[in-house]
């Protein structure tokens, strides 16, 4: 089925930013062959599954035609529910947000009239609402219909289904005969049939038929995650399965930036796809990541189109896909050549339904899955440091110590201890420690039904103290850029130390170090930022952080000794608020 970008259905500068800043690349099936017909001023039947893109394909034509200088309803949208008309409302909302002078109002039982009379009378051009509120409005005299252009019936297999069929004839009587007519289902029942041959006048129709095809070879697994714990669920089944190379799919650009930074402060080697990137970069993408120079690529639909990659260990749907088709050409990217790949797919709240409609249709085999505990993640991390140590042991892949270990053994240490101490060394070593994610609360027994709304880590109480005063860098010269800590470059970047001092507190813990951070109240940090972002990007637990003390342009933290070293590097460059942090040691 052809897809073609939205910058060739001949639309308007205003409309294409609008697409553009909601992130979306390219027109799908039904927007690629509705929204030109739309713009002839034809009536059309659009037929499509759930969640292929209808009501985009309707909102963008409808727009373009609307006159902002006439105060009067020019489109109306009929819907089956309320929540359908808000989510409706929303997305025109967003189409129109760049041509002034287009107002909506979505009219539903359960809202105000007050509110709804107000919008009328204010001369709203789109008006989304359900069957009997619109006709309430009708017998009121509120809402004239003299100057529409354009009637939609959105879900209408839906709204028949519901009982609307009367309260829909009663509206397409009473609207002008030259209105433009536009009917979209799932599917086209007689009732509808009847409908479309009695109040439409030579109709364009227009069917997308999904030809997608199951992939045997590709072990398919679904996860029903709250849209907030997305990036939680990832980190875990990224580090449950020790996945070292996949691509992981986002809808928008947007979403493919913020992930790619989120996985980046979590510890993870990635790198991004998308649209705007230019051509000549996008082949050094590619190039990197044939060669794994990182692990792996987040990317859209479009720049991750015709891409030749082979071996990969798994395909991510972070977002769920327009349709399955997409589906199918997304999971086709692994399990190649008779191998054996894997795909998993997020869907949260109502996603769910468009799920089972992009199964039915291309009879996939998708089964549903359980997102790990955090047990199960430290168990999987074991097991991978107990291979890594196996492995060596059997290749002989090691230098002997015998005279450390003599010594040792002279001085009455057992040698379960001493392996003991050594294997809790370097688990805890910077360099040697298995990916972590960050600190979560620990779910309940299904992942859906966990509390991921609240703080991932333990609350601290901010303690304001009485300090020197802040070094005030406005009007001075810019502070020296200092270079990112490089393993190889000998730098001990735990020796910098800051010339503010800290009072001496009576409460403060033993084994506490404390760092100065040029960030504060004016960035309008909180604990809950200092904590989180040391948990994400070291991937320490959250009780490596002490008392916080936070100033108007920084703050003061206290943390583990032991770990000072480590968090110093990690924190070393990271943007937070818009600063790039530079942490150094305070002095006692």
């Amino acid at each position: 089925m052809e897809k073609r970008p939205f910058n060739q259905l001949g639309l308007s500068d205003d409309i294409l930013r609008a697409v553009d800043k909601m992130g979306f690349e390219e027109a799908s099936p039904i927007q690629t062959a509705v929204i030109p017909t739309i713009m002839e001023g034809r009536d059309v039947v659009g037929q499509s599954s759930t969640g292929s893109g209808k009501t985009v394909a309707f909102a963008i034509p409808a727009i373009e035609k609307v006159d902002p200088k006439l105060r009067a309803v020019q489109v109306l949208i009929l819907c089956p529910t309320r929540e359908l008309a808000v989510q409706v409302a929303e997305e025109t909302g967003k189409i129109a947000a760049f041509k002034k002078g287009v107002m909506g109002v979505p009219i539903y039982g359960g809202q105000s009239y007050e509110r709804q009379f107000r919008a009328l009378a204010a001369g709203a051009q789109v008006v989304i609402g359900t069957p009997g509120r619109v006709m309430d409005h009708m017998d009121r005299g509120t809402l004239k219909l003299d100057h529409l252009k354009l009637v939609i019936l959105d879900e209408t297999d839906r709204m028949l289904d519901m009982g609307f069929r009367d309260d829909i004839e009663k509206v397409l009587k009473s609207v002008p005969e030259t209105r433009q007519l536009l009917f979209f289902s799932a599917t086209i029942p007689r009732q509808i049939q009847d409908l479309i041959k009695r109040y439409t006048k030579d109709p364009a129709w227009i069917k997308i038929e999904s030809v997608a095809q199951n992939a045997p070879q590709v072990e398919q697994v679904y996860f029903e995650v709250d849209r907030r714990s997305k990036i939680e669920a990832l980190t875990r089944l990224i580090d449950v399965h020790d996945f070292r190379y996949g691509i992981i799919f986002c809808s928008t650009k947007v979403m493919v930036d913020d992930l790619d930074e989120h996985l980046h402060s979590r510890g993870y080697m990635t790198d991004r796809l998308h649209g705007d990137i230019s051509q000549a970069q996008r082949d050094r993408v590619m190039d990197k990541f044939r060669r794994r120079a990182f692990e792996f690529l987040v990317a859209t639909d479009v720049a991750a189109r015709g891409l030749d990659v082979d071996d990969l260990e798994v395909v991510i749907n972070f977002d769920l896909p327009n349709d399955a088709e997409d589906y199918t050409h997304r999971i086709g990217r692994t399990g190649r050549a008779g191998k054996t790949g894997r795909a998993f797919t997020f869907v949260s709240g109502q996603e769910i339904y468009k799920l089972q409609s992009m199964v039915r249709w291309a009879k996939l085999n998708v089964k549903r899955g359980k997102i790990p505990s955090l047990d199960e993640v430290e168990e999987a991390r074991t097991s991978v440091f107990f291979e890594k140590i196996r492995s060596t042991l059997d290749a002989k892949q090691f230098k002997p110590h015998d005279r450390m270990i003599d010594r040792l053994l002279d001085q009455g240490y057992a040698s379960t201890d001493i392996c003991s101490v050594l294997i809790h060394l370097l688990q805890n070593a910077t360099s040697g420690a298995p990916k972590k994610a960050a600190p979560a609360a620990k779910p309940k027994e299904e992942f859906g039904q966990a509390d991921f709304s609240k703080p991932v880590v333990k609350a601290t109480v901010e303690r304001i103290t009485p300090h020197k005063p802040a070094p005030d860098w406005a009007g001075k010269k810019a502070r020296p850029k200092v270079a990112a800590p490089d393993a190889d470059s000998g730098v001990d970047i735990s020796a910098r130390k800051s010339k503010y001092e800290r009072p001496s507190r009576t409460g403060k813990e033993p084994g506490m170090m404390t760092l100065f951070l040029n960030v504060g109240r004016k960035q309008l940090i909180t604990p809950a930022d200092v904590v989180g972002k040391i948990a994400g990007v070291t991937r320490l637990p959250a009780d490596v952080v002490g008392a916080i003390d936070i100033h108007q342009r920084h703050l003061l933290v206290d943390v583990k000794e032991e770990h000072v070293r480590t968090i110093m590097q990690k924190l070393e460059g990271i943007r937070v608020k818009g600063e790039v942090l530079a942490p150094t040691l305070a002095t006692e």
